[in-house]
């Protein structure tokens, strides 16, 4: 074989390598001119490249025997990954393997992609941790869920994803014969789950119906982000060596992905009309069997595709049941529009393509249709037959029908302009953050979520002459600083939202209600929790009087005033208004985000009020929710399994603590690595778990690790650095060294001071903690006057019933009978055990204290009979924590 032929055998190889094996030969008869002897050579390369075994590890000989040898049967070459065994092949493309396993542990079937031969090049494997990256990232029930990653010892990578067990797009709609009607409602749950990558910067590039599998049930997943992209990588120069048709299928591709030029959003929308195209007709738009790579590339960028309406005629499927030609004709704008080869004169952007597969399934005008006035009144007289049939009787009547209703049409056009306006306004701001405002640089690779954030503010001060739009933009800027921490930042935006809805839309509105539960949100971060409460009040009862009772917005201004309560202590209140959220949520089915929100903060109150039974099963209907939506390896998921190994650790429970701590902070540190402060945080709770374990040495390097993550990430001020200062504060007390004890606990008072104004019971917490130092160097004086400072402090922000009320009560006791003050300590330890006896969940060990100091109390009195009757109590006590697990 000449150099040149072998040049072309490999060009040819690394063109088909990444097809999926269907298309392989399809192709090479293309490609080949009718060369059956080159057609013939290149599948014996694409068959021994399919058997998995490195070249490089045989002579030349050998390898010229396998390729002309016929090749043998595919072995299975691995059994187990992980905690998955495999059960068979799925199917291979060019990039990887696909295997059906079970994760023995939980029955689950799922789906296993390993990349193979990663020798052949550097780019399929980072095309290949590409893939997984972006799968991690996006979470939605119509995209197969990334669950697990890792590699084998030889270092082959794989990962696990969600098993799909369906039919392709058009295979699902030909068995059932599917109507219009369903056909784009299938469409439509498709361009949701596109919609939604876009939004977390992820162009797909490689839309087709073999992507895009629906199940039984009739719910659609889309498949393969193997040569997905991020937005910001868009404006990188092109790889030569990657262009053509290696990266894409040739019959969905846009013209812009042929000529090899930048593609984005509208890449997506041309590869969406094409799959409509097919839905309708039956067929693609343009055939390319037979053709060669530069005749299909010349078909798809300069011939226009036939209307789906003509090639639909006497075709029999159901698409020709049809009837209506002004039906046909929206359905060929529809089509035609998102399939346009003019990048400006498509749909904009995948949304803009749902509103109008929403006005067709309505029977209202297309966006994309010519604004013709006997079209859109054609489009009302459909909607309302009846109506404009019964006024017919009467000639004014229909005059005035006419009239009111051609009004109405145009206002309702004025809308659909502006909000399709809005959208596009949206989209190029987005667009301009990653862009910095040149469509010809792509931004640095070192960008920083703070610095593209104020990009963006700078980007929406330009915006005075779109207020409504401007307002939007300052609120979402708004709440990502309160996120981050930039209070000053939030507060200056979203401010700023406020005025200008308050201008736009006058004192009583929605919009303006909604900017007022955000700033109150910001209120109670800034420690102004009466000023919080009150605008988040304010806020809900005019979403309350402008929107229906179940809309979406007052039922998220309801879970934010429960937020609100919970963090004021108003636990009792709080707990109302999360079941009314919740209820408000419920309505829109167990899988909306919203409702687990509302969950999770009526977790929280529930178990900030001592009522671990009622947080448990909250969270444990919390974590269902989640593991069905987002799959196992979630964020979402690490806070479920942290909340309920916290109620385990109050519960005293401190062996199963651990074990849910360490499985939430696995997930973490996977998700957003070692020196994120989610992980920080979760290091701080493994780490008080196993304090109380008396596992001290693991405990106080994985406290000092979280400490330093906090301090770096938010400086030394801050509540979480406070936190992890309280847990550094019992390690150093449980090894007696009482003096850096002293100083922890100091420390996370004077931060929480700081950060609260001096009012929050955090501040009552950690000098209940500080007098427990005193306590132990018997300097009872100081820690009483600390103890009765703490109860003054949970008076002023506690009711009178809560369980730390209870505990304080109990402590100050301990040191009254500690200097035999024994009517003051009887006094103190019955109204904090009366407190502790009244809680759903009561604390065994402070129940355990109380009891034993009672009876050393009443021996001391010489009351033999009280002494007794706590004796026979603490009895009790101890025996249902030895069945239970060690008290608290």
């Amino acid at each position: 074989m000449d150099s040149a032929r072998w040049s072309r055998v490999q060009e040819l190889f690394h063109h088909a390598v990444d097809l999926p094996q269907d298309e392989r030969r399809t192709f090479l008869e293309s490609a080949c001119g009718g060369d059956d002897e080159l057609i013939d050579q290149v599948l014996a390369m694409l068959e021994e490249d399919a058997r998995g075994a490195s070249l490089l590890d045989r002579d030349v000989a050998q390898v010229a025997c396998q390729i002309l040898d016929p090749p043998n049967p595919t072995h299975l070459p691995f059994e187990e990954f992980g905690p998955y065994r495999v059960r068979g092949l799925l199917g291979e493309g060019g990039m990887g393997v696909v295997y059906l396993a079970e994760r023995e542990d939980l029955g689950s079937l799922v789906a296993i992609k390993i990349l193979r031969d990663a020798w052949l090049s550097p780019s399929r494997r980072e095309r290949f941790a590409s893939e997984q990256r972006t799968l991690a990232q996006l979470n939605h029930p119509s995209i197969a869920r990334l669950y697990d990653a890792d590699s084998l010892a030889d270092g082959t990578p794989w990962f696990v994803m969600e098993y799909v067990e369906g039919v392709s797009l058009t295979e699902y709609c030909r068995q059932r014969r599917s109507a219009i009607e369903e056909r784009l409602q299938l469409l439509r749950s498709v361009c949701e789950a596109v919609q939604y990558a876009h939004r977390h910067a992820v162009i797909h590039r490689d839309l087709k119906p073999s992507n895009i599998l629906v199940k039984a049930d009739g719910g659609v997943r889309l498949l393969d982000f193997g040569i997905a992209k991020q937005m910001e990588s868009l404006d990188a120069a092109v790889d030569q060596t990657r262009t053509g048709l290696r990266l894409m299928t040739p019959a969905y591709a846009a013209p812009e992905q042929i000529r090899g030029e930048r593609v984005g959003i509208h890449t997506d929308v041309y590869a969406l009309g094409v799959v409509l195209y097919e839905l309708l007709t039956g067929r693609l738009p343009f055939d390319l069997s037979s053709r060669t790579p530069s005749e299909a590339e010349a078909i798809i960028v300069e011939q226009n595709p036939e209307k789906p309406s003509a090639v639909a005629q006497g075709d029999s499927s159901p698409t020709a049941l049809v009837a209506s030609k002004t039906a046909w004709a929206d359905l060929d704008v529809l089509c035609l529009t998102a399939m346009h080869k003019d990048v400006q004169r498509r749909y904009r952007s995948v949304e803009a393509l749902v509103r109008d597969i929403d006005h067709y399934l309505n029977g209202e005008p297309l966006e994309a249709r010519p604004d013709t006035l006997n079209y859109r009144l054609g489009k009302f007289v459909r909607r309302n037959r009846r109506t404009v049939v019964a006024a017919a009787t009467v000639l004014a009547v229909v005059i005035s029908l006419v009239a009111f209703y051609t009004i109405r049409l145009r206002n309702a056009r004025n809308e659909a302009v502006a909000e399709a306006a809005r959208t596009q306004r949206i989209q190029r701001f987005m667009l301009n953050l990653f862009q910095g405002g040149d469509e010809n640089v792509g931004p640095a690779e070192n960008l920083r979520v703070i610095t593209l954030i104020d990009r963006g503010v700078q980007e929406a001060r330009s915006l005075d002459a779109e207020p409504v739009i401007q307002a939007e933009l300052y609120q979402t800027l708004g709440d990502i600083y309160q996120k981050l921490g930039k209070l000053d930042q939030a507060d200056s935006l979203l401010r700023s939202a406020l005025e200008r809805r308050k201008a736009l839309f006058g004192e009583a509105h929605a919009e303006v209600g909604n900017s007022l539960v955000a700033l109150g949100l910001l209120r109670t971060d800034q420690a102004q929790l009466e000023e919080g409460e009150r605008l988040v009040r304010e806020g809900l009862e005019m979403a309350r009087r402008t929107l229906t009772p179940h809309h979406p917005v007052v039922a998220k201004a309801t879970t934010s005033l429960g937020q609100v309560l919970e963090i004021r202590g108003k636990y009792d209140e709080a707990i109302q208004v999360l079941k009314e959220a919740t209820r408000l949520h419920e309505a829109a089915g167990e899988r909306n985000p919203d409702l687990v929100v509302a969950l999770s903060e009526l977790a929280n109150t529930h178990f900030y009020a001592g009522h671990y039974d009622e947080a448990e099963a909250l969270n444990l209907r919390t974590l269902a929710i989640n593991r069905n939506l987002y799959g196992e390896r979630h964020p979402y998921i690490a806070d479920d399994l942290i909340n309920l190994g916290a109620i385990q650790f109050e519960r005293g429970h401190f062996g199963e603590a651990e074990q849910f701590y360490r499985q939430g902070l696995d997930i973490i540190r996977s998700w957003y690595g070692k020196d994120h402060h989610r992980t920080a945080s979760a290091l701080t709770m493994l780490g008080r778990s196993l304090v109380s374990q008396g596992k001290l040495e693991e405990a106080g390097g994985l406290m000092w690790e979280a400490l330093r993550i906090h301090e770096s990430v938010f400086g030394e001020v801050h509540p979480r650095v406070a936190s992890a200062l309280n847990e550094l504060g019992r390690l150093a007390q449980q090894q007696k060294k009482l003096d850096e004890a002293e100083a922890r606990f100091r420390r996370m008072a004077d931060i929480y001071r700081t950060v609260y104004n001096d009012k929050h019971y955090y501040i009552g917490v950690a000098l209940s903690n500080l007098a427990g130092v005193y306590v132990e160097r018997k300097e009872y004086g100081q820690a009483e006057q600390l103890y009765r400072d703490v109860l003054q402090r949970y008076g002023e922000t506690l009711p009178p019933g809560h369980q730390l009320v209870g505990i304080a009560r109990v402590r100050l006791g301990r040191v009254l009978l500690r200097q035999q003050r024994y009517p003051d300590a009887e006094t103190e330890i019955l109204a904090g055990y009366r407190i502790l006896n009244q809680q759903s969940s009561p604390p065994t060990r402070w129940l355990q204290f109380a009891q034993e100091d009672l009876v050393k109390l009443y021996e001391a009195l010489q009351q033999p009979d009280n002494a007794a009757k706590y004796r026979s109590e603490l009895e009790k006590t101890s025996k249902q924590a030895s069945v239970t697990g060690p008290g608290k």
